[in-house]
């Protein structure tokens, strides 16, 4: 006579969030103040005081975070943002870093 033993086994699975990307606004010396608060309200969904706000600081400390997004989101942003500002004429730049 045989007897089966059934052994259960129990695995606890977590999963990660992925990770989260900012996106960074740099201070050059030719995009125009109010292009730079016009395309904070555009692509980034500030609104006129914030966008205001975070202008000064991309003047004062050289770089801002726009906002904090998925990968895919932020690299939708940075192209947006690409786009508009080199449409326009100017050579604000945009990048992703990881949070």
């Amino acid at each position: 006579m045989t007897t089966d033993t059934v052994i259960e086994e129990k695995t606890k699975q977590t999963l990660k969030e992925p990770p989260k990307f900012k996106v960074i606004i740099f201070n050059d010396d030719f995009t125009p103040v109010e292009f730079v608060i016009a395309l904070l309200v555009h692509v980034f969904n500030k609104d006129q005081d914030t966008a205001a706000q975070l202008t000064l600081k991309i003047h004062n400390d050289g770089r801002v975070v726009a906002g904090v997004y998925s990968h895919e989101i932020a690299e939708q942003k940075v192209n947006d943002a690409t786009k508009m500002s080199r449409s326009h004429g100017h050579p604000l730049v945009t990048k992703l870093e990881i949070e």
